[in-house]
């Protein structure tokens, strides 16, 4: 075993002691053996990122075609799920697109939207929490 000992004073006088020990074989079926990590008294506890809409708005210029080329392109959906998706859309006035975690949602929106304005269609994308 190798011990290491770090020694040092506070500001108002008080000692401190930090001792470290390391085994030299790396024996990984003996728990007692420390390696100089530090084991945590609980697992950390991770969250599910939140969901996000992508959200399609209807306006009167962008062609119904364009519109299921996009939803095939950027959402993978297939030619019937982009024309189920774009005639919702046309009228209801909005629809889903997807459900993606926040980066990939706001990743796909700029994508739609700087495709959208490379061929001059007024197409508008939003986000909402899910």
């Amino acid at each position: 075993m190798i011990k290491d000992e770090l020694k040092f004073e506070s500001t108002n006088n008080k000692k401190f002691v930090v001792v470290t020990f390391m085994s030299k074989d790396k024996d990984t079926n003996n728990e007692k053996d420390i390696d100089g990590s530090i084991k945590l008294a609980e697992d950390p506890k991770t969250k599910i990122p939140r969901l996000y809409r992508v959200l399609m708005m209807n306006d009167d210029y962008t062609p119904m075609e364009f519109v299921i080329e996009v939803l095939e392109k950027f959402f993978h959906k297939n030619r019937d799920e982009a024309t189920q998706i774009m005639l919702h859309v046309h009228q209801r006035g909005i629809g889903v697109c997807g459900v993606y975690s926040y980066d990939l949602a706001e990743t796909k929106a700029m994508q739609v939207m700087n495709y959208a304005r490379k061929f001059e269609h007024p197409l508008q994308v939003q986000l909402e929490k899910e």
